[in-house]
């Protein structure tokens, strides 16, 4: 970005991804309580510095409270379910699996309790660590405090607000779901997917409008638990940002299990129909056609919460869209002011913003740091069977930007697949075309947010699929597919 941090500005020694290399005055104040604000407050806390946490709604954030441990809570429920369908295969014998039924309301209250004990465990932490936590909002005001930065916390609850110093200030306030204005989410029919958990019943049939992660998850969940589910998916298949392989082969289950999918077909408008306990939705889609059903989770993309932060009168820039414009050490372009999180759009998940709020620290309090690399990040979507990545994608090889070799597995032919009836999955895996070093893979399997492990660290650690295929691997195991691989790829250099 080319400037640097108030350290740096006052002459002091400083190299981008290094750390400022002085000590650390004054206090450090974190505006928002997710991943990234409180793994970023653990982080300073544990480096000696005094630090604040404005969180609006608890500790762990939206993350915590609605977003992603409320939806992988779900999905849980939902992968119980499926472990009770087809049991005859195995010679296990008991009641049909039409028999099997989900108590909703027994599902959310679950999810929410969890929700909770989670958001209970980290404000504990931070307590006990030190850090001051103030239930309420914050933006940044007028700089009028020397060589600190002033924010402005207005406290839940009616009391007034207050201005605080901070030598470093880190933006971590998260997203939002994005809101169409012709399918306004009015909590009873039509849905965002914070609000399916107030529903009083599971719905009878449900529309899920988009089909990248969030929506392929829900709809994959909602299927598993015996619901009529149609995906409305503007592209020709679904998650279109996926490895193209891995989202047809769930497709295709998604199919084979009884989900319509309605591929290349834009929602325009979503409308409740009816009243009471015969009302139901609408979905008109831009072609003119239109879907019915009982409920309407929309899914399409989230916005930063990023308006109310004074951010363009305080001089920090903000892209296009309302993210906050970081570098790889997660500075803005004013000093003393970081971002972390899907507040900066980078990539929007829970690992990357807890990375980012890290970073953010150990640059700020003087530690050596390396810039975050996404590259090496592993993502998992929360499918039934789930699909993990990481490393380059197959589209970096198609069209020519990365040269590499790959081989892909079908689970089929893994012996623990055959015994836990596994059909559907496979394991890729990408190297260098010369030196064979492993640099991506993705994996189609349940579990497979385990499975990418061992290539997410060979791509960390610049490993070679030599490396990788000298390792021994239970047998049998499903692990032992990616081992396998390896081989198969290293007899790919001796021809």
């Amino acid at each position: 970005m080319g400037r640097c941090s108030a350290a740096c500005a006052a002459g002091r020694q400083c190299a981008a991804g290094v750390g400022e290399g002085v000590a650390f005055v004054g206090r450090i104040v974190i505006i928002g309580g997710g991943p990234a604000g409180y793994e970023a407050a653990l982080v300073a806390a544990q480096l000696g510095a005094e630090v604040t946490v404005i969180e609006a709604e608890g500790a762990g954030g939206a993350c915590v409270l609605h977003d992603c441990v409320p939806s992988k809570t779900f999905i849980a429920s939902s992968s119980v379910v499926t472990a009770h369908l087809d049991t005859e295969e195995f010679g296990v014998i008991g009641p049909p699996g039409d028999d099997v039924r989900v108590d909703g309301p027994a599902v959310h209250r679950r999810v929410k309790r969890l929700a909770a004990a989670q958001s209970s465990d980290i404000h504990s932490k931070l307590v006990k660590a030190g850090v001051e936590f103030v239930t309420g909002t914050a933006r940044l005001g007028e700089d009028t405090l020397g060589h600190t930065h002033a924010v402005q916390i207005t406290p839940a609850g009616g009391d007034a607000p207050y201005v605080i110093a901070a030598s470093t200030v880190l933006l971590a306030t998260g997203a939002t779901p994005r809101v169409l204005p012709t399918a306004t989410p009015d909590g009873e029919r039509i849905l965002d997917w914070r609000q399916v958990y107030d529903l009083p019943q599971l719905p009878e049939h449900l529309i899920v409008v988009g089909s990248g992660v969030t929506g392929a998850e829900f709809a994959s969940a909602y299927l598993a638990m015996g619901i009529d589910v149609t995906l409305v998916s503007s592209r020709d298949r679904v998650m279109p940002h996926e490895d193209p392989d891995a989202a047809m082969a769930i497709e295709r289950v998604f199919r084979a299990r009884g989900m319509t999918i309605l591929n290349n077909s834009r929602a325009a408008a979503a409308r409740r129909v009816g009243s009471g306990g015969d009302g139901g939705v609408v979905v008109e889609l831009a072609d003119g056609r239109s879907v019915e059903g009982s409920h309407v989770l929309m899914a399409v993309g989230s916005v930063p919460q990023t308006s109310t932060l004074g951010l363009t009168e305080y001089g920090v820039e903000v892209a296009p869209g309302g993210y906050v414009t970081v570098d790889r050490v997660s500075r803005t372009n004013v000093p003393g002011i970081y971002a972390a999180g899907d507040c900066t759009g980078l990539l929007p998940l829970a690992s990357v913003a807890a990375m980012q709020g890290r970073i953010a620290m150990w640059h700020a309090l003087g530690e050596a740091v390396a810039p975050l690399k996404l590259r090496t990040v592993a993502a998992n979507v929360f499918t039934d069977p789930e699909l993990a990545s990481v490393g380059i994608t197959q589209s970096d090889i198609d069209s020519g930007r990365v040269p590499a070799r790959s081989v892909m597995l079908p689970l089929a032919g893994n012996a623990r697949a055959k015994m836990d009836g596994l059909d559907d999955g496979f394991v890729k895996i990408f190297c260098r075309p010369a030196s064979g070093l492993v640099v991506g893979g993705v994996v189609v399997a349940p579990k497979a947010s385990e499975l990418i492990m061992p290539i997410a660290m060979a791509v960390e650690n610049h490993l070679s699929v030599d490396q990788l295929a000298h390792t021994i691997t239970i047998y049998p195991s499903i692990s032992g597919s990616v081992a396998e691989a390896a081989r198969q790829l290293m007899l790919h250099e001796s021809d």
